[in-house]
């Protein structure tokens, strides 16, 4: 055991603001620790009661004098959520009694927990394994019921279970290829070379379709990422503004006001959206503001939706030197054309702009997902056909209903290493079919195991002798 682990850690476990605040003390002093400074009402000290109880009394950080009437819960190990001894402490939410407790708890031997080392503990202790670990911080700041329920699926096992199938099966491999080295002198054959690669096929396709899932769980989870994009003064942080409901970037009537991308998160009709409020884009001879437009072009090429928002204020030759710049940036994106200013511009120049767009987009958007129905005019300052904008971000966002049971990939560490294994599945399935030399294919299938062991802990040489002893009968 690392000697930190040897450590009692103590943190408040609740955000301020509340009425009530929970302070979560665990390791090995634990309920020895809190016992100093707790007394009960009634009953026996916190060092005699069971597991799993609940104690109302007092605590008292200087002799003879109460800080606060609390409820201790004590959780002994293995059974709490690290796998030590746990006491959590429910007091009042005020920020001096909260001080003066951790203070206190500081005194009798406790430390300050690191960021996120209740949940470390929990892995190093075995609890859960390092997907469910970091499925907890998913779940904390989920914000959508589709990223609530991967997130919960995820914490209760689903993506490690699928991963321990995956490999159980490359264990059976390695331990079939490795058999056979083990007899090479005596020219044994025990893996079936046509076996072996209907196992990989196997492999290999519920590899795929895992991380083909990311690009739709990292959009569940983080939202779909929605670029507003345009020349300089056409209403973008206005339109950011208004679809958040609030003023997140400032709005300047001076050219080049936005000089980095400014990002907002809102949930429509389930579904999470990222907008990001882009620099202009013209030619400037600003450093700082030629590196915006830069961080522009780079956020429109990870977007899912662009905004192309234009200003029919301005001249036709202007918008479409920005369209031959833009459009081609657009392939494969859903794209929306949005008109601004309709409250100030007339009915004729707003008309004029639009069929001017509409061939812009026939001329410079091959391959751009859109079509005349996702252009129209509106007023970012007035919110005016906003609700038609969200009609279409859910349309095009398309995300499929996420139910309790689905296995979707959502964190960017699991979807390299997925990748990584990938590869070398895959240069198994050549070795295989070249007639590679069994120890060559074999440390292939050794790597794509510690790339899976990456997600959900190591496999150590033992899982791979029993996966041998229980499939053979060595000695016979």
């Amino acid at each position: 055991m690392a000697s930190y682990m040897k450590d009692t850690i103590c943190a408040l476990a609740t955000p301020q603001g509340g009425a009530i605040n929970v302070i979560r003390v665990s390791g090995p002093a634990a309920i020895n620790i809190v016992d100093k400074i707790f007394t009960p009402r009634k009953g026996a000290p916190l060092a005699a009661r069971k597991s799993h109880t609940v104690a109302y009394g007092d605590i008292c950080t200087t002799p003879g004098e109460v800080l606060d009437e609390v409820l201790v819960t004590i959780m002994r190990a293995p059974h709490s959520y690290t796998g030590e001894e746990s006491v959590e402490i429910s007091c009042h939410a005020s920020p001096y009694i909260t001080r003066q407790l951790l203070l206190a708890l500081f005194e009798h031997g406790a430390r300050q927990a690191d960021a996120g080392e209740f949940t470390m503990r929990a892995f190093l202790n075995g609890k859960m394994d390092l997907s469910r670990a970091e499925a907890v911080a998913d779940l904390i700041a989920s914000n959508s019921r589709a990223a609530h329920r991967l997130a919960m699926n995820q914490l209760k096992g689903g993506f490690s279970k699928q991963l321990s199938i995956l490999r159980d099966k490359l264990l059976e491999l390695t331990s079939l290829m490795e058999l056979e080295l083990d007899f090479s002198e005596e020219d044994v054959e025990f893996a079936d070379r046509t076996r072996l690669l209907a196992l990989c096929n196997e492999i290999e396709e519920v590899m795929s379709r895992l991380a083909q899932s990311f690009s739709i769980g990292n959009a569940v989870k983080n939202g779909v990422p929605v670029a507003i994009v345009g020349e300089t003064n056409t209403g973008k942080s206005t339109l950011l503004n208004a679809l958040l409901h609030e003023d997140r970037a400032i709005v300047s009537d001076i050219q080049g006001t936005t000089r980095d991308t400014i990002e907002g998160l809102m949930t429509i009709s389930g579904t999470a959206f990222r907008f990001i409020d882009t620099a202009g884009l013209r030619d400037t001879y600003d450093v700082v503001e030629r590196m915006g437009i830069e961080r522009t072009l780079d956020q429109l090429s990870k977007s899912y939706i662009a905004l192309w928002l234009i200003d029919p204020t301005q001249e036709p030759a202007a918008i479409e030197e920005l369209a031959k710049r833009l459009l081609p940036m657009c392939r494969g994106k859903h794209v929306a054309v949005l008109v601004n200013k309709c409250d100030i511009v007339d009915p004729i120049a707003l008309s004029r702009t639009m069929q001017h767009a509409h061939t812009l987009m026939q001329k410079h958007g091959e391959g751009a997902l859109w079509n005349p129905a996702d252009m129209w005019a509106i007023s970012a300052r007035l919110a005016t056909n906003l609700d038609r904008l969200e009609e279409f971000l859910v349309r095009s966002a398309a995300l499929p209903n996420i139910s309790a049971h689905d296995v979707v990939v959502t964190n960017a560490r699991h979807y390299e290493a997925l990748q990584r294994a990938l590869a070398h599945i895959q240069e198994v399935k050549q070795g295989l079919v070249s007639g590679l030399s069994g120890d060559l294919v074999s440390e292939n299938l050794r790597a794509a195991i510690r790339c899976l062991s990456e997600i959900v802990g190591e496999v150590s040489c033992e899982q791979v002798l029993g996966s041998i002893f229980a499939n053979f009968c060595i000695g016979k």
